[in-house]
């Protein structure tokens, strides 16, 4: 009998051996295929399929895990890559929401930061989210110069020779359009065309697509024009991003000036202004979704007069005058094999269900999220009982949901197909990994307990040494290219100190210890010369990083990466941040108060960073990644000729002329600090009606005072 067609549980540890040889080659012909030649012999299933019986071996037999497994490996490099682009204006990701409440919250809040009673007189527009590729058109003089993908939303692809196949898009805007046009939308394959490509492919024999959008994406980023040419896609314009002369003072007077301009734009846009109409126009798209030639998954809402848009501003990566409506979520019935405890880089015990392979929404799903042990027993986070008290056990068959790219999870038990040998679940109270009591910590000014148990090791742990590894690479923090889950994985548990990478200033001082190194890394399964160069090049390209990726990079507790900009913008060097989180340790006085002070920062953030620095440890690792690398002091925005910039402002009392949030935005633009609270380096108290203790705390320290109207006076209307 082939090794292949034994069950993972028959297989003899010989048979096991041989088994993931075979995969390991298999796979990598797949990858070859794949990556670097753009024509897969296989089914994106039939390749999960394979890779899914490895892991499983690698599981049962994790003594036998070859240094070749796919396991380890990154699918190989694709042929060639696309020059990079710098967006001139940042594109941007929407919230999202799910519920028709969720909707009348969005609506809210305009309102609310506007300040204007919701009375309907705010107009938004309606129009169907398309899944396919975000992409950004630039002309200038009239003419198509540069088409970039999204990419990070700072710099995307350049695919420029591509898009100028779509017979769709303008190659020339109409004499009167402004000399700097940036349009923006949608790159797409129609049901119809997407359809007829999988019937030509199948009838030449050839591997067909497994949906219209990962097939747009993909002809996008083929090198030959002719392979995307050959394709049929299609675009819907929607938005813009740097512009030198607005067309039009509505978003629906912009789109529709691109439909003049001869760009596609979607025929079910509406302007709509009271919540029922917009709930309306998403039922109506909803009902229309199947019999529609492009595939979309929910609604988008924006406010309509660009003013508006204007004054509502952005948050750190969305804008507060859009969200995205998403369709209801697609479910589908698997059976729960077994739960796994992953310990995240904070020590949280993290349980993750493995699920028997179950399509859903397009995408094989074999692991779920069961968010804490509170959730596997049938209580939410405020002791209520959810799914009416149903327990989560393994065996049970679980109804599985996906909502777009949300991680899956399980939403209920199907009660009357439990096993009768099913038993409650028992949530460790040791950390699996190192075996230090794993505790949920109870908060003391409200006396309830953490939803999530936390292993005690530290830095003794290593899975949570590992995973601040991971946190430290990602995109957000160092953005270290060459280094990511897997090659982590490697250079961690490797056991040699002149390739081992335990904590983060050993990477940089990975290519000193392989100078002097027998063992070279070139030499082993899966680097060479090149990969090694390429490595040693990303890493000393981070040796200057900007301040907020620093501090985020630090994984504190509670420190994301919009709080890290926060701590940035308000210390100005990492010098002057380290020197101020340490003198605050005491949690009381100047350091400590001003800390609070910072906009956004609360009594948990500040105790979670003074604590971080009160720990020896992590101030010996940080000062010896500084030995390595140079934070670069944080830049303020600056807006030209504004009085304000670099200032910190405090606003206290009942605004009469603006919202709260309205004033503190608009301050932030023009590269002001807004504070919570008063201190001796505040410059500006802005004090309406009603102000109390700040204002009190302000005159006491000499800071200086004003009104409403000397405020706008000062920062110009």
């Amino acid at each position: 009998m082939a090794n292949d067609t034994i069950a993972v549980e028959d297989l003899t540890e010989e048979q096991a051996a041989a088994e993931l040889a075979r995969l390991a080659k298999e796979i990598a012909h797949h990858d070859a295929l794949y990556h670097g030649k753009d024509r897969p012999e296989i089914s994106d299933a039939a390749y999960d399929a394979l890779k899914l019986r490895n892991d499983a071996i690698e599981a049962r037999f994790p003594v036998l895990v070859r240094e070749d497994s796919p396991s380890r490996r990154v699918g190989a490099a694709p042929a060639g890559a696309f020059a990079q682009v710098v967006h001139a204006r940042p594109m941007l990701s929407l919230d999202n929401v799910f519920t028709d409440e969720d909707v009348a919250d969005f609506v809210a809040s305009v309102y609310r930061f506007l300040g204007r009673l919701p009375d309907n007189s705010i107009a938004f527009t309606a129009e169907p989210k398309i899944d396919g590729l975000s992409m950004s058109i630039r002309y200038e003089n009239r003419r198509l110069v540069t088409a970039a993908t999204r990419g990070d939303g700072t710099t995307g692809e350049n695919v420029t020779a591509n898009i100028l196949t779509i017979r769709e898009i303008p190659r020339e805007l109409p004499a009167g359009a402004p000399d700097v046009v940036e349009v923006r939308g949608e790159v797409y394959m129609a049901k119809s065309d997407f359809f007829s490509l999988n019937a030509q492919m199948e009838a030449e024999g050839k591997q067909t697509y497994v949906n219209p959008r990962n097939t747009a994406s993909g002809s996008l980023r083929q090198l030959d024009p002719k392979v995307t040419a050959s394709r049929k896609l299609k675009f819907f314009a929607y938005a813009w991003g740097e512009m030198t002369n607005i067309p039009a003072d509505t978003q629906m007077g912009i789109v529709e000036t691109f439909r003049e301009w001869g760009f596609p734009v979607n025929p079910l846009m509406k302007r709509l202004h009271s919540i029922e109409e917009i709930l309306a126009h998403y039922r109506e798209i909803g009902l229309m979704r199947a019999d529609l030639d492009y595939d979309i998954d929910g609604v988008v809402y924006k406010v309509d007069r660009l003013d508006l848009q204007e004054r509502l501003g952005y948050r750190s990566r969305s804008p507060r005058w859009a969200t995205a409506h998403k369709f209801p979520a697609e479910q589908a019935l698997t059976r729960l094999l077994d739960i796994d405890i992953q310990v995240g880089r904070t020590g949280a015990l993290t349980p993750v269900a493995r699920l028997e392979p179950i399509t859903v929404g397009g995408v094989v799903v074999t692991n779920a999220t069961l968010h804490n042990e509170d959730y596997i027993k049938g209580i939410g986070n405020s002791g209520e009982p959810i799914r009416e008290g149903r327990d989560i056990r393994i065996g049970d068959t679980v109804i599985v949901q996906r909502a777009g790219d949300v991680i899956p999870q399980i939403v209920d038990v199907v009660l009357d197909r439990r096993p009768d040998d099913a038993v409650p679940y028992e949530f460790p109270r040791t950390c699996p990994v190192c075996g230090s009591h794993a505790v949920r910590e109870v908060n003391e000014k409200t006396g309830r307990m953490d939803s999530v148990r936390r292993c005690t090791g530290g830095f003794v742990c290593s899975a949570q040494a590992k995973e601040h590894l991971k946190h430290f690479v990602s995109r957000n923090a160092f953005d270290i290219e060459g280094l990511g889950t897997k090659q982590v994985d490697f250079f961690f548990d490797c056991g040699d100190p002149s390739l081992e990478i335990k904590t983060a200033p050993d990477i940089f001082t990975l290519e000193r210890r392989q100078q002097a190194a027998l063992n070279k890394l070139e030499n082993r399964d899966g680097w060479g010369r090149t990969s090694v160069t390429k490595l040693f090049e990303a890493i000393n390209s981070r040796r200057e990083i900007a301040l907020h990726r620093l501090i985020f990079a630090l994984g504190i507790r509670h420190v994301g990466e919009t709080t890290a900009k926060l701590l940035a913008r308000s210390y100005g060097t990492y010098d002057a941040f380290q020197r101020a989180m340490q003198e605050a340790a005491p949690m009381h006085g100047d350091a400590w108060n001003e800390l609070n002070a910072v906009e956004g920062i609360g009594e948990v953030v500040a105790t979670s960073i003074v604590e971080f620095f009160k720990e020896p440890r992590n101030v010996e690792v940080v000062s010896r990644l500084l030995q390595e690398v140079t934070p670069l002091a944080a830049e303020l925005p600056v807006a030209t000729g504004s009085p304000v910039a670099g200032k910190t402002v405090v606003f206290t009392g009942s605004l009469e002329k603006f919202t709260r949030d309205e004033a503190k935005a608009r301050a932030e633009s023009l590269g002001a600090k807004v504070a919570g609270s008063v201190s001796k380096k505040t410059d500006y108290v802005v004090a309406g009606p009603g102000a109390g203790s700040k204002l009190d705390k302000a005159r006491e320290l000499g800071v200086a005072v004003m009104d409403e109207d000397e405020w706008l006076a000062l920062i110009g209307g």
